[in-house]
């Protein structure tokens, strides 16, 4: 419409003239639902057609020659919906007509009900049931996770049996199967400890009923000197053993603490294996042991590692106290021990190497020596089988792989070579 009045505005005799024919103007008023308002103005904004009060736009909009803008506004009460345009009247240079076309809003009132009707009420009806639907497929799919939770809070605390995994949905599989994995290693876990409980005791039984015998020997009437003085020797020895013992699961106790219960620092492999060697060549010479160190010095590049200074002391000891005690050594036939250190110029790898002249261990041996209390077959050696056991977790908590291979591969004995690799590449 807003076009069709431009076309309309014309210039005569330097004066702007605009004609509408009634027909025209009343078809332009001829709307059922809304009222349709007009207005043109001319060049100096004189009124030359339509409503007179009619409000002009904003001084504000920035003025568009021959473009049709839209704006909201009121009109004797009404709000309105407004098309302009600024004509531009060439005849007279710059100057520019207005031309107005408006319209209440009932139509659009009306087509707003119809869609809110026709849309959104429907929505009203839909959302409702929908939020019920999936509340009631919620609980429905929630019903076995609530009946898994409800086996487990019955479960008594020493049930670790795996949970079923086929009444749980299967998007959840994966995670009961989890769980019975971390049930079963739990169980493992707690097996082993009371098996190590059991041969603890077992262990300290020994030494503490021998104490037990040889203090109630001494007590007899009519005991001789020589057999008091031998009976304390034996108290003596079994309180040895007792106290080794009990050092012993408190080291492993230790070394099983974790690596977040030990602090760390720089330490020099060699020189702690030098001074742990330097420490056992007195009980290795009681035995007739040649017990030596070879391989890289304090201070070389690569014998440095992140680790507990205590620790590794006690690992390189156990590896020591393991040799000196299983290999045979006489003053004719001497054994001989070797304490070795590694190192890697590059610093990725650091190896210590405990070997013997001893009599080897078996290959279908070489995983079990490593479990608490065990104890090869076939050798009357006092020990606890506390010690390797010990080396392993304290290798394990400084990233460090042990492993056991023949000293002599194919020869009689064959001795044992105990291997320490230190990782250093590897981050906690």
């Amino acid at each position: 419409n807003v076009n069709a009045l431009a076309q309309l505005v014309t210039v005569e005799h330097q004066q702007v003239r605009f004609s509408l024919p009634l027909p025209a103007r009343q078809l332009l008023r001829s709307d059922d639902t809304d009222t349709v308002y007009y207005q043109v103005l001319g060049a100096r904004g004189e009124y030359l057609a339509g409503e007179r009060e009619f409000p002009p736009p904003s001084e504000e909009e920035v003025v568009a020659p021959g473009i049709v803008r839209l704006r909201d506004d009121k009109y004797q009460g009404m709000e309105l919906r407004v098309a302009y345009m600024w004509v531009p009247l060439e005849p007279l240079g710059s100057r520019l007509a207005l031309v107005q076309v408006a319209e209440t809003l009932d139509k659009r009132s009306i087509l707003a009900a119809e869609i809110i009707k026709g849309v959104m009420l429907p929505q009203f009806v839909t959302l409702p049931l929908a939020v019920l639907l999936v509340w009631l497929a919620l609980v429905q799919a929630l019903k076995p996770l609530n009946r898994l939770e409800e086996r487990i809070r019955a479960r008594r605390p020493d049930d670790l049996s795996p949970l079923d995994t086929q009444t749980v949905p299967q998007e959840v599989a994966p995670l009961v199967a989890s769980v019975n994995d971390l049930l079963l290693r739990l169980k493992d876990s707690i097996s082993t400890q009371k098996r190590f409980l059991a041969d603890a005791a077992h262990q300290l039984k020994t030494p503490l009923a021998g104490l037990r015998m040889q203090a109630d020997l001494a007590q007899r009437a009519g005991s001789s000197t020589e057999e008091l003085k031998q009976s304390l020797r034996q108290i003596g020895r079994s309180s040895i053993r007792a106290t080794h013992t009990v050092n012993q699961l408190l080291a492993l106790a230790r070394a099983e603490a974790g690596t977040t219960a030990i602090s760390r620092q720089p330490c020099d492999l060699a020189r702690i294996t030098m001074e742990v060697v330097q420490d056992s060549v007195p009980r290795a010479l009681d035995k007739y042991i040649d017990l030596g160190y070879e391989g890289a010095q304090p201070g070389m590049p690569g014998v440095t590692i992140e680790g507990n200074p205590t620790l590794l002391k006690e690992l390189v000891r156990n590896l020591l106290d393991n040799a000196i005690n299983y290999t045979p050594s006489t003053l004719d036939s001497p054994g001989v021990i070797t304490a070795r250190v590694l190192a890697d110029p590059f610093g990725k790898i650091i190896v210590l190497q405990v070997e013997d002249s001893g009599p080897g261990i078996p290959p279908a041996e070489r995983e079990l020596i490593f479990q608490p209390f065990y104890r090869a077959l076939g050798n009357d050696v006092d020990g606890s089988g506390l010690g390797l056991p010990i080396a392993q977790e304290i290798a394990q908590q400084h990233r460090a792989h042990i492993s056991v291979e023949d000293t002599r591969p194919g020869q009689v004995p064959p001795g044992a070579r105990f291997i320490v690799r230190f990782d250093l590449t590897r981050k906690e």
